[in-house]
């Protein structure tokens, strides 16, 4: 079947260039109206015009498709509000929001400063944030909705230089397990995607060879899936060079000390059966944790009377 976006409305935020660009013309190539949002300043987050997401429009138009041009910050709450607003008075709904906006301040951890971490955590976390909330309750309203946080490699198992990035990466993975608790009675499903792309933001930072491809498109076709209609929730879904993969948060099933056992020698003795990797799970929520080590710690107690 076919997967397609016949009177879906979506918005793209950063989508005046790479990553964003590509999601935004593959989702109105497939009839999605979109709004493309893009500060359209440089990856650092310096400056600002409407103009490259513009162009975005522009080329959605030539091709037939219809799109709106927004050039406000995610960092703005206000301004998201307006964004959204706009997008329902011209198309009576938003169905999809793919939080794609970032940008980069790499430096190692000693030399980066407060300023450095402040910049990407506000775009990449809090901007997140803001530009969710603004669709939450219209979605909720609706009873549907298609929400993708980009997350990244980095945040997932780290990468030198970006310990604000990396941060900023996987706090977007908490916020997505949260929002698909609450949003799924309202058929509100919530994924992360963790590209691999060769963007001007990877620039450099990729060797040429491996760069080209990487193409963004290849990543679009998996965020399509993400946002359709037979879409998944809660997946953290990997994408580079047309590979997939799926990520995920487990737990091993660890073991449970007696009230009269507890010492860090204990642990220590024990530390091969809580490393293992066998018999590992995934947790719903977070109380399934504490669910299991009370568990745990019950029938250890019982085994001993």
């Amino acid at each position: 079947m076919p997967i397609t976006f016949d009177d879906r409305v979506a918005i793209v935020t950063g989508a005046g260039g790479g990553l964003g660009r590509t999601h935004a013309l593959a989702l109105a190539e497939r009839g999605c109206r979109v709004v493309v949002n893009d500060l359209g300043g440089d990856v650092t987050g310096e400056g600002g015009s409407v103009g490259p997401a513009q162009a975005v429009v522009d080329e959605i138009e030539a091709a037939g498709g219809e799109a709106l041009a927004d050039g406000a910050s995610v960092t703005d709450p206000e301004a998201m509000a307006a964004m959204v607003a706009k997008a329902v008075e011209r198309w009576g709904r938003v169905d999809i929001l793919v939080n794609n906006a970032g940008i980069l301040r790499d430096r190692s951890f000693s030399n980066m400063t407060l300023a450095d971490f402040d910049a990407v955590i506000d775009v990449h976390l809090r901007g997140t944030f803001i530009a969710t909330k603004a669709v939450w309750d219209l979605m909720k309203e609706q009873a549907y909705g298609r929400i993708v946080v980009t997350s990244s490699s980095s945040g997932l198992y780290g990468n030198f230089g970006q310990a604000n990035y990396g941060a900023a990466k996987l706090g977007v993975v908490g916020l997505m397990h949260t929002l698909h608790l609450e949003g799924r009675k309202y058929d509100i499903r919530v994924n992360a995607l963790a590209p691999a792309a060769g963007t001007r933001m990877t620039e450099g930072l990729i060797p040429e060879d491996a760069f080209a491809l990487l193409s963004p498109e290849s990543v679009s076709t998996g965020l399509l899936w993400l946002v359709s209609d037979e879409a998944p929730s809660r997946l953290i879904l990997g994408a580079g060079a047309g590979a997939f993969a799926r990520s995920v948060v487990a737990e091993t099933p660890g073991f449970a000390l007696l009230p009269d056992e507890l010492s860090p020698e204990a642990v220590s003795v024990r530390a091969e059966e809580l490393l293992s990797l066998e018999g590992l799970s995934e947790p719903g929520a977070g109380f399934e944790q504490t669910t299991k080590f009370v568990t745990k710690a019950a029938a250890r107690r019982g085994q001993e009377e």
